[in-house]
């Protein structure tokens, strides 16, 4: 992370540090939440630590974007997490305002099980020919072409997709329809699409374990998941014309744009030199007043402190340890003018 992106956050921290007194009840309680996998890795730990700062315990299940709104839709929990912000229309399904709180940065990689193949370079019409079932062998021509000196060996293709509704999904035909326009035409950008080739697999967990017990198999999974499962992944050519790969950086790289003030935001195929092409916030979406189905003023104060907690610099450097991107200077400042916008029949939370 950039040195001034660093000084930025704690002077962030230090600017709202004076919101969060008062702002959680001395009533201790439980907070749920359902949604994303793909940020749970980093969920895991920095609820834990929330837990230990403030008696409020969180538990959180990784069902997928699309079962965490249908969730928070339901009121079953408190937070639902996605990959994928909502529509206009899924909005007005919400039956009230909700707002979306982004968390951090991650990346959407392209994890493949090829043996002695160290580095391999693709394009975004690379991948989606493959998905499409137009491109079927690793040794292919086009291939070969951008990766003259690998040894791609003469063996069947496997795409591995997700099962289940997901905002990881999302993030990744989101760019495939930015990148080719065939794509676009024959797939566009879901959370959930009919695929013409490949396996099924549930969760990043699932696409991830998948492509490692596959011998040729390629699939789209949070970088976090393609570290733990210890395959490779490939440098991906953005928009600018550079093959990268998914670090702080290139993340980061993609997010140094304009954001609008709710932000609701794709940052996929950015022009920025160095970004990675498959860049993406993730949000946690709350339900904008807290009063709703005999919720206590308790459980609201604790629900804006988790928020407050996760994008303070504690919070932040929590995401950095386990391969994530802290959030930008701009999306820093926009996200904690939503959370202080939060209240309780219609009183801020945060004083």
């Amino acid at each position: 992370m950039k040195k001034s992106a660093f000084l930025f956050i704690i002077a962030a921290g230090l600017l709202f540090a004076g919101c969060k007194q008062g702002s959680e009840s001395s009533e201790k309680v439980d907070l749920s939440g359902a949604g994303a996998t793909f940020p749970q890795p980093y969920y895991t730990i920095v609820f834990k630590n929330y837990t230990e700062k403030t008696g409020n315990n969180v538990n959180y299940g990784g069902i997928g974007s699309g079962g965490g709104i249908r969730s928070l839709k339901d009121k079953t929990v408190d937070f639902g997490a996605s990959d994928a912000y909502l529509s206009d229309n899924e909005l007005k399904d919400m039956g009230a305002d909700v707002v979306h709180i982004p968390t951090c940065m991650g990346a959407v990689v392209l994890s493949y099980n090829l043996k002695d193949v160290k580095e391999l370079k693709l394009t975004g019409q690379l991948i989606a020919d493959i998905y499409l079932g137009k491109i079927t062998k690793w040794n292919d021509s086009r291939i070969k072409a951008i990766n003259p000196d690998v040894n791609l060996p003469n063996k069947t293709i496997t795409p591995v997709y997700r099962s289940d509704g997901s905002g990881t999904t999302f993030v990744f035909t989101d760019y495939l329809t930015k990148a080719d326009s065939t794509w676009a035409v024959a797939m566009g950008r879901e959370k959930s699409l009919k695929w013409p080739v490949g396996i099924a697999a549930k969760g990043n967990p699932g696409v991830a374990g998948a492509v490692a017990q596959t011998d040729g198999a390629i699939g789209y999974v949070g970088s976090e998941y393609a570290l733990a499962m210890n395959t490779p992944s490939a440098l991906l050519q953005n928009k600018a014309g550079s093959f990268v790969g998914a670090d702080t950086e290139s993340i980061s790289a993609a997010a140094d744009a304009d954001l609008p003030s709710d932000m609701r935001t794709m940052i996929t195929d950015s022009p920025e030199a160095k970004a990675y092409p498959i860049s993406c916030f993730t949000w946690i979406i709350v339900y904008k007043d807290q009063a709703y189905n005999n919720r206590s003023k308790a459980q609201a104060e604790a629900t804006v402190g988790l928020l407050n907690y996760i994008t303070d610099p504690d919070g932040q450097n929590v995401a950095a340890k386990v391969h994530y991107a802290p959030l930008p200077e701009k999306a820093s400042v926009n996200t904690k003018i939503i959370i202080k916008s939060i209240t309780y029949n219609g009183e801020p939370i945060l004083k």
